[in-house]
């Protein structure tokens, strides 16, 4: 899989050096309470060892968001679901630290990841769902030009109350269209 560059961060393939900084937020309720309930329960190390052995297969499609200069892991972007023949995919994205939240590192991977995925996968559509009390990660997500397609009402169970999932989706024309707009 090739790197793809940014300014700040940079898309590369998955490193054994990355297990130690997924499991730094892979059972952190802090970052995990936005993900998929995947993450309901406690990851081991096993897990993530497999989750790393996976990426090396061949049949992983994603990304580590790592910084530029260094090449250090700052999170990851993936496919969870990807159908080249209809031409479009599901994404799912996290940043690993709170620390590194609200710096541009998520923006700046999903533009780029984006452009992958329109440009050299030759997808006519990019999906995702966010849980309606991400209101950061909603607002990249919609700063990059995803619609808001739909909700599913109360949906997901969280902080003693059920919440709506925000159904989102780009198309090729739509990200064309903005990437030709003036600055």
């Amino acid at each position: 899989m090739p790197r793809i560059y940014g300014r700040q961060v940079m898309l590369r393939e998955y490193r054994e050096s990355d297990f130690e900084h997924i499991r730094a937020w892979v059972n952190n309720p802090a970052i995990t309470n936005n993900l998929s309930d995947i993450f309901l329960y406690p990851h081991s190390a096993e897990q993530t060892r497999k989750f790393l052995e996976m990426t090396t297969s061949g049949e992983w499609k994603g990304f580590v968001i790592a910084r530029a200069d260094t090449g250090e892991y700052l999170g990851q972007i993936d496919f969870v679901n990807l159908d080249l023949k209809n031409g479009w995919g599901e994404l799912g994205m996290v940043i690993g630290s709170e620390e590194n939240h609200g710096r541009g590192y998520g923006t700046e991977a999903l533009e780029l990841f984006l452009t992958f995925a329109f440009q050299e996968l030759r997808l006519n559509r990019v999906e995702l769902v966010c849980w309606a009390y991400n209101t950061r990660a909603r607002r990249v997500y919609e700063k990059v030009g995803f619609v808001q397609e739909g909700v599913r009402r109360q949906k997901r169970f969280r902080f003693g109350t059920y919440h709506d999932v925000i159904c989102y989706g780009l198309l090729k024309s739509e990200w064309e269209a903005r990437r030709s707009e003036p600055i």
